[in-house]
């Protein structure tokens, strides 16, 4: 049996990027994948950390950035197993602060980026941090490199490698949220993270990888990671006469088995969010006792926290987010609430369930008002899905709301948080009316939603593979029919992503048919073995005889004033 040693501590920042970790990411893990809502909400963090500052970097308290799990000995080289994403976001944010510092700074944030060789020993640099073989020249020529960032700047109309566009997208994106900072403001950043940030590093010490993944499964799974609920639990139920506590531990076990692990722990969350109506600034833990328990006045016992607050917002979650609304007689305005909770439970990772939970438990009972509520969050959330608003943005957006909704504010009012403006009305136009194909992650729902209103409401979607497909293929043969009536590449660019270009499929792609002529596309792909398709919108794309520019432009005009009206725009 091999030796096997673990060890936990935390370190801060500026001694993660020090010689005492040579950092590695072994060939069998995946690539490089957060986006940049992940980064930016990296950035977004850091500075909400900083909130209070007032000129004194160490008054600030410490701020952890997580864990991360590292097959590690004595020697500094160290095997990343969990934590590649953070640290090497953490990489991209250092040297994009020096590449925008004064030049006296630059020597010493290097000094974090790599260790500096000597030529009279002939040591080359030696990084920080070594990304997988295939990403390892890129990551180190454009980002950790001096210069790199002007090298990177270049790449924006390049076809990169998924895990390095990753790279440059969010590098890119934390530059230009950096680059509306000022130079103090950046500076204060560089030394909160250094000094101010820590990571709690578990290292295993062992030379068989199953037992390092072993380790790193149960410090995820089995107690190292105590859950939110886990702590406040303790809490609460010890405060409980002792006559009582079964009870109390059975309705908090009987109602975290109703909702499941991972949307309980989402409830704690989802409360302090109500409770507070802002943004978290400190820890979770710490807020949900200043805004939630025991502090808020209806909560006078542990019993009626459970009682009047958890239970109830628990069961008000669970129909939310399973679309099972009930009344002794399901109307047809509480089926179209259940619908409108399946459609918002497809959309912005749920960061929406606060306002709507709260909104929900206040007036559950007045369906047209709960109705009329849904419909405009949905077109809120549409809209900044597609419009690509950063997720700190949307935040604040559903705390406004949350505070709009305590207040009993008209939230149908023109300048109400729950309303878009007319300038947000415009953007989503524009980007509905433009390469709508592009917006992968928005651009099926969409698609749906015109479907549903162009069968008017009697379409019912249960297709786990339904797909977005071309009519003009995005690829056409040159010597296809396609060429003929698009000739030029920018006539077929100006069109082919475009709405009135898209047709729904309920069947998985077929890339040979794809490049079909219109006619034999229609037949063999886009229709049923009866002739038919089961999307209005499809439908409406097997009348016609022919499909060039003319036709495009028209459909465009037709389906983006449904739209239009769909979401009052």
């Amino acid at each position: 049996m091999s030796k096997m040693t673990i060890r936990g501590s935390e370190y801060p920042i500026k001694k993660i990027f020090s010689d005492d970790f040579v950092f590695t990411i072994p060939l069998y893990q995946r690539a490089y994948s957060w986006t940049t809502e992940e980064a930016e909400e990296l950035l977004q963090d850091l500075f909400r950390a900083m909130d209070g500052y007032n000129g004194s970097i160490d008054d600030l308290s410490p701020y952890f950035l997580g864990s991360i799990v590292l097959i590690k000995g004595d020697e500094p080289d160290a095997q990343i197993i969990d934590g590649q994403q953070r640290i090497t976001t953490l990489t991209m944010l250092l040297a994009i602060l020096r590449s925008l510092v004064e030049p006296e700074y630059v020597e010493s944030l290097t000094a974090f980026l790599c260790e500096k060789g000597n030529i009279i020993t002939g040591t080359p640099n030696r990084y920080r941090l070594r990304l997988r073989q295939r990403d390892e020249k890129f990551f180190r020529e454009h980002i950790q490199d001096e210069g790199g960032i002007e090298k990177l700047k270049r790449l924006q109309d390049v076809q990169l490698p998924e895990s390095q566009k990753n790279i440059r997208d969010n590098t890119l994106a934390l530059l230009n949220e950096l680059q509306k900072r000022s130079p103090d403001e950046r500076r204060n950043l560089t030394q909160f993270i250094m000094n101010r940030c820590f990571l709690i590093v578990v290292s295993v010490d062992t030379p068989d990888l199953d037992s390092a993944y072993r380790i790193f499964s149960v410090l995820n799974n089995r107690g190292l990671n105590l859950s939110y609920p886990d702590i406040i639990k303790a809490e609460i139920i010890s405060a409980i006469p002792e006559a009582q506590r079964d009870e109390y531990t059975n309705k908090w076990e009987n109602l975290e088995s109703l909702l499941g692990k991972d949307a309980f722990e989402d409830l704690f969350s989802d409360l302090r969010a109500i409770h507070s109506r802002r943004r978290l600034r400190r820890g979770m833990i710490e807020e949900f006792r200043e805004f939630v328990y025991p502090c808020n006045p209806p909560v006078s016992t542990p019993q009626a926290f459970i009682d009047n607050v958890l239970i109830r917002y628990g069961q008000a979650l669970n129909i939310i987010i399973n679309a099972n609304y009930e009344r002794v007689k399901l109307t047809k305005e509480i089926k179209e609430i259940n619908t409108m909770f399946k459609r918002l439970n497809q959309l912005d990772y749920q960061r929406w369930i606060p306002p709507v939970l709260y909104y929900f438990f206040q007036n559950a009972n007045n369906f047209s008002q709960l109705l009329q509520f849904l419909i405009d969050m949905e077109r809120l959330i549409v809209y900044f899905v597609i419009c690509r608003v950063p997720p700190y943005r949307r935040i604040d957006r559903y705390c406004n709301l949350l505070d709009a909704i305590y207040q009993n504010q008209d939230l149908h009012a023109p300048l109400s948080p729950l309303q878009l403006t007319e300038a947000e009305k415009r953007e989503f136009l524009r980007l509905l009316n433009g390469d709508l194909y592009r917006s992968h992650h928005i651009c099926k729902y969409i698609m749906l939603r015109l479907d549903e209103r162009l069968s008017e409401r009697v379409a019912s979607y249960d297709y786990q593979g339904v797909s977005v497909e071309h009519v003009l293929p995005q690829n056409p043969a040159p010597d296809s029919e396609w060429t003929k009536l698009f000739p030029t590449r920018d006539i077929r660019e100006r069109y082919v992503h475009k709405l009135g270009n898209l047709a729904l499929l309920s069947r998985g792609k077929n890339m040979n048919a794809e490049n079909f002529d219109f006619e034999k596309k229609k037949r063999l792909y886009f229709s049923t073995d009866g002739g038919i398709s089961p999307f209005a919108i499809t439908t409406q794309v097997l009348h016609l005889t022919k499909w060039t520019p003319e036709v495009i432009e028209q459909r465009q005009t037709q389906l983006l004033a449904v739209l239009k009206q769909l979401w009052q725009l």
